[in-house]
């Protein structure tokens, strides 16, 4: 329990290795259970850790009010509870926003870091959907939400090759008309928290090992998103995942993994036939 709020992780021991353990923070439609796919790709390099932070899966409601900071705060608190020094963090889309939060407040804690369909920035068409779609819900409308929600986050077929995309489409719509009044309750708050919280704080951020990363064919998220919040760590670098979009984690698991493997244990990186060529940040245009 974390300030009264309930919460759960999951630790699945990995080989033994000097490698910290790999801790997972996902989005906001994945739970601890989300990368269960991933893990055999990534224990031989050490444990896995995932977790339903406060407001999440199957964790306690969490009210809007209560934004980034708590949930990085909550991090850290999960990290004491498991008497865990430091770990490599990975962090997708809502999760990166908080595992950003996580190096600003607690950069000790962490040994590398990677982001995978990151922005600095909630794009204001976005926010005005999120608040559109917490209406619709209140009004019965699931299966529309479910239909936008997929538009959303995949891209339109004319963008290019998506491994999965169909299979993923569907599951995407199924998992959300599926859900529990539970779930629905804690989606609302989400996307509350989501549109009345600062996402990316001009923070100074640590000179950590940083990988961000996305789809190439990501329209949520686009590269240049990815770009621009690499172009804000000291020690960051910069790639796509080809024939992907913004769920690029669940269209090409074992490529995923194998990216995040290779990150971890200075394996190069360059010439992947799943990747783009590496590009190393550069400051970004200031942005009033």
């Amino acid at each position: 329990r974390f300030d009264g709020f309930r919460y759960i992780s999951r630790r699945v021991t990995g080989a033994p290795t000097t490698n910290p353990p790999l801790l997972v923070l996902g989005g906001s439609s994945q739970d601890r259970l989300s990368w269960v796919r991933h893990e055999p790709h990534l224990l031989d390099h050490s444990d896995v850790i995932t977790a339903d932070l406060p407001g999440y899966g199957t964790a306690d409601r969490l009210p809007a009010r209560y934004g980034i900071d708590f949930l990085a705060a909550a991090v850290r608190h999960l990290l004491d509870e498991l008497d865990l020094p430091r770990v490599d963090l990975v962090g997708a889309c809502f999760g990166g926003a908080i595992a950003v939060r996580v190096a600003q407040h607690y950069p000790g804690h962490l040994g590398r870091l990677l982001l995978v369909g990151m922005t600095d920035r909630v794009p204001d068409d976005y926010a005005a959907c999120a608040h559109r779609w917490r209406r619709m819900m209140a009004d019965g409308e699931r299966d529309a939400v479910a239909d936008e929600l997929v538009t959303r986050f995949l891209a339109a077929p004319s963008a290019g090759t998506v491994r999965r995309q169909t299979a993923v489409a569907r599951f995407l719509h199924r998992q959300f008309v599926a859900q529990n009044d539970d779930e629905v309750a804690k989606w609302s708050e989400h996307n509350l928290r989501l549109t009345s919280h600062e996402w990316f704080r001009p923070e100074p951020l640590p000179s950590l090992p940083t990988l961000v990363v996305t789809g190439e064919h990501d329209n949520l998220t686009p590269p240049d998103h990815g770009r621009s919040v690499a172009a804000r760590f000291p020690a960051a670098r910069f790639t796509t995942i080809r024939e992907a979009d913004h769920l690029a984690p669940v269209e090409r698991v074992a490529e995923f993994a194998d990216l995040v493997n290779r990150f971890r244990t200075d394996t190069p990186l360059d010439e992947l036939p799943y990747a783009t060529p590496l590009e190393d940040a550069t400051t970004p245009t200031p942005r009033p």
